[in-house]
């Protein structure tokens, strides 16, 4: 997976950064759309639409969000935008710097559509139409393929940003004693041999993250108070 500039000197700088990781499946598409802006502005119109999709079907994947396969990629857009935190969190209470990225947003919505329309008229593999269409040329391909970049980047970089915030957010074992009681009452003990071990501390141990998932869920109130029988964790809204 190199970044080496293809002959029509474009490269999808935020694509290939997606590619990089973790969206390496979108490769082709986008060796395609670089060298298409020259060779086949049609082709072009067609892939733009395709690698954003592409990565706006696996950041919803990754965040493990529903979604309708027949949905259309504005639609997939919205969705992503409503749920990925725009601002850093150390600046989530800047009210002016919110509203101007929400219409740098709707601006990128506004691209996306437009991207969109390009390929339903004009793209090389689009729906078939009773007469000849005006060919597009390659500065119109450009204007989509770099829409599509910018779209792809930002998304790409919002949704790995915030991933890699929760990661790195302090988590200590001893600081969710009531969390990790649940967690023993709710599973018998872990037995190797004559070792016995706690199942929070094996959860703990060997699968971080769904320790941290299942924390986020953890409704201890719902346990002091008795309104079940047995300790709840929250149901996801996802």
């Amino acid at each position: 997976m190199t970044a080496r500039s293809p002959a029509s000197g474009f490269v999808m700088h935020g694509a290939r950064a997606a590619m990089l990781g973790g969206v390496s499946h979108i490769e082709e598409q986008v060796k395609g759309i670089e060298q298409a802006v020259i060779e086949n502005p049609g082709l072009a119109f067609d892939l733009a639409k395709t690698i954003v999709e592409s990565t706006c079907r696996t950041i919803l994947t990754d965040r493990r969000i529903a979604y309708g396969h027949d949905e259309d990629l504005p639609r997939l857009f919205r969705r992503i935008t409503h749920i990925l935190p725009v601002l850093p969190i150390a600046a989530s209470g800047e009210a002016e710097a919110r509203r101007s990225l929400a219409r740098t947003l709707a601006g990128l919505h506004a691209a996306l559509q437009g991207v969109c329309e390009l390929r339903n008229a004009y793209g090389f593999a689009s729906h078939g139409t009773d007469a000849p269409r005006p060919l597009m040329e390659s500065a119109q391909a450009l204007l989509a393929a770099q829409a599509a970049d910018a779209i792809v980047g930002f998304l790409h970089r919002a949704h790995a940003q915030d991933h890699t915030t929760l990661l790195d957010e302090q988590l200590e074992y001893d600081d969710n004693e009531d969390f990790n009681d649940y967690v023993d009452e709710a599973n018998g003990p872990v037995q190797i041999f004559e070792l016995v071990y706690r199942p929070s501390e094996v959860l703990f141990a060997v699968d971080r993250e769904a320790y941290r998932d299942l924390l986020a869920d953890f409704v201890p109130d719902a346990v002091d108070a008795g309104l079940s029988s047995e300790p709840e964790v929250a149901e996801s809204g996802q």
